[in-house]
């Protein structure tokens, strides 16, 4: 049986704060655990109008006293912008303030220019470049499996699950090596989908945390009680992707009627890419879109995306799908 989670950037909407921003995240995610998905996880962004999740750790613990059982997490936690020892002990905390419900989620892409580096004060390029020799002396600090000359207290011993995320090769093939479960961002990023779920399957290592491949995959989904309904709160991302990918990010816009139909060729097409890992329509169009992708990627978890101008509607499609979904693997 398929399991569902979700991922959110804790988005601030186009005349909204930072704090309805979230709170409407912390609404989110007492309903997903009310539907029963499995996890809960936010992005980091940083320097970024519309999304509020840049400070993941402090984000995470205050969901983790709104809720009782989800596990949180990150999805992810961008290494290359911290050091391993500071990530151990803000997420070693984490796992002492809410035991067994702890993930950390990895990516490599800095996703920064350069007055956010100098912010940061990193080369983080450079930094990129020592990844894999970070994310061991990560999973050491947490785990001692192999002595370091500092403890992380909290962090060692800790009980935190460790994700590589990627969507590319790259990240498949590192969370391979090490033994580790898989994230595929298929939502943003499909092109190497399929390539990147074989090569890991095939060259997966068991470690002492996994003994065989895990793969979750993310997906945009967007459930209404009609299909023009999905459509319409659909727009509001589809407005900020394509905004983005033009060099203009700023807040969630509301939604518009008929949003693809406005579009020049090129960036229909950019969206039309990107429908290939999402399902938008009403709660049978919905399932039958996840099925067959599950089907296609043989995912054992599907993390669902999609922001939405109102946080109630995002709540109704998350309830909608999971209801949809649910009741066809049960029966």
């Amino acid at each position: 049986m398929t399991r569902f989670s979700v991922l959110d950037l804790v988005p601030v909407r186009e005349g909204g704060t930072v704090d309805e921003a979230l709170a409407a995240t912390t609404e989110l995610a007492r309903h997903a655990e009310a539907l029963g998905c499995g996890r809960f996880w936010v992005a980091e962004h940083h320097a970024m109008d519309g999304i509020a999740g840049g400070a993941t750790s402090v984000v995470l613990a205050h969901l983790g006293n709104a809720t009782s059982r989800i596990r949180i997490g990150s999805g992810g936690i961008m290494l290359p912008n911290h050091t391993p020892f500071q990530i151990a002990e803000q997420f070693g905390t984490l796992d002492a303030l809410f035991p067994g419900r702890i993930d950390l989620g990895l990516g490599r892409a800095p996703g920064a220019g350069p007055e956010l580096q100098r912010a940061l004060r990193k080369n983080l390029n450079e930094a990129a470049e020592y990844f894999p020799q970070d994310v061991i002396e990560l999973r050491a600090l947490l785990t001692g499996d192999f002595e370091l000359p500092i403890a992380a207290t909290p962090g060692l011993g800790s009980n935190v699950e460790l994700w590589m995320l990627g969507s590319s090769l790259f990240g498949a093939q590192l969370a391979a090596r090490l033994g580790m479960p898989y994230a595929f961002a298929a939502h943003f990023a499909p092109d190497q989908l399929d390539t990147a779920l074989e090569l890991y399957r095939r060259e997966f290592q068991p470690s002492a945390a996994l003994d065989r491949p895990h793969v979750m995959v993310a997906m945009n989904v967007f459930a209404a009680d009609s299909d023009e309904e999905a459509q319409r709160i659909a727009s509001s991302q589809q407005q900020s992707f394509v905004r983005l990918r033009s060099g203009n990010p700023g807040k969630l816009p509301p939604p518009v009627e008929n949003y693809a139909a406005t579009l020049p060729a090129p960036a229909r097409a950019m969206l039309d890419h990107l429908g290939q890992a999402a399902a938008v329509g009403n709660p049978e169009r919905v399932r039958e879109a996840i099925a067959a992708f599950v089907e296609r990627t043989r995912a054992d978890e599907i993390i669902l995306c999609g922001a939405t101008y109102d946080p109630n509607s995002r709540i109704r499609s998350l309830e909608l799908t999971i209801e949809a979904c649910t009741a066809t693997q049960t029966a």
